[in-house]
């Protein structure tokens, strides 16, 4: 996969996916890439969200080997609408992540296929759950499920994917822990990271209508304080099973890059907690993030059931 488009993107996955052993690199950098583009359509928002939810599905289509007759139909109106010079390249060259997908072998491809097919579900129940939403009309997730499910299909779904992707490729170079335990961790980290996002974001969604905690009415300050308290708490945890992960496997390059979100993950969190009154978006500084790389690079390695 090209570099000036892994970088165009995102610089901290580009280190990241650095960080990872060269037979995880294809899938996941393919994976990341398209999954990244359907979440710039998805969030296309000069285009009116049907348009949006027929690109999304024509996505999902050609992933699952029915054409890409979509892209020659509607993509060249996302792409105008691009102010983010990452997100303009990678769309105008989707041509080379589907290639990269077919030049993976079948069990890593189909990975690919069934983690980015799970995030497209997320990003069109978003759209139709939100459709309506706006400033004087607000619309909140009606309880806890629905925010886990959400999580789940956007993120939560990537953390089986790291490990299918990392098992198929090292085996037992990956980790000596059981599948399952891993698959469930990585779950829950991949969770954490997607709430992590929605509590950053919250001011900016509640300026348009959208709330992704559940509370019968986000104008409600206190009861939506507290529901805020109480999914930071529950991101922590999140996090948590990203940091046990991280030390189940057995190479130094890998906890590396498998921990690093997790530790950047905890300095935003902590701004969050100091911002009560959500008036400012918090972002970790760079000291905090070389800070972060040097820690994940010397993470330990440790056994399940001990400390």
């Amino acid at each position: 996969m090209d570099r000036e488009v892994l970088r165009g993107v995102s610089r901290s996955f580009y280190v990241s996916l650095r960080l990872l052993p060269g037979p995880m690199r294809p899938a996941t950098g393919t994976g990341y890439l398209l999954a990244r583009a359907s979440d710039t359509l998805a969030d296309t928002a000069g285009v009116p969200v049907d348009d949006r939810l027929e690109l999304l599905d024509g996505f999902a289509d050609e992933l699952n080997g029915k054409g890409g007759g979509w892209r020659r139909r509607g993509l060249q109106s996302f792409i105008a609408c691009q102010s983010h010079q990452g997100e303009r390249l990678l769309l105008e060259r989707l041509d080379e992540c589907f290639a990269a997908l077919a030049a993976l072998d079948e069990l890593q491809s189909d990975a690919v296929r069934k983690t980015v097919t799970t995030i497209i579900s997320g990003q069109r129940l978003d759209l139709v759950r939100f459709d309506e939403a706006g400033r004087d009309r607000p619309r909140a997730l009606k309880n806890e499920d629905e925010l886990e499910d959400y999580c789940y299909r956007v993120a939560g779904c990537v953390g089986s994917f790291w490990t299918r992707i990392g098992l198929l490729t090292l085996g037992d170079r990956f980790s000596t822990a059981a599948p399952d335990d891993l698959d469930a961790l990585g779950v829950r980290y991949g969770m954490g990271l997607q709430l992590l996002n929605i509590l950053r974001d919250l001011p900016e969604d509640l300026d348009q209508g959208r709330c992704y905690l559940p509370v019968s009415d986000p104008s409600d300050r206190t009861a939506f304080a507290a529901a805020r308290k109480e999914w930071l708490e529950q991101a922590g945890l999140w996090l948590e099973s990203g940091e046990r992960y991280a030390s189940r496997l057995k190479m130094r390059r890998l906890r590396a890059a498998s921990v690093l979100p997790a530790l950047i993950g905890r300095q935003t969190l902590g701004l969050l907690e100091q911002e009560p009154a959500m008036q400012h978006k918090v972002k970790v500084t760079r000291g905090e993030v070389r800070k972060a790389l040097w820690q994940a690079w010397w993470w330990p390695v440790r056994t399940p059931g001990r400390s």
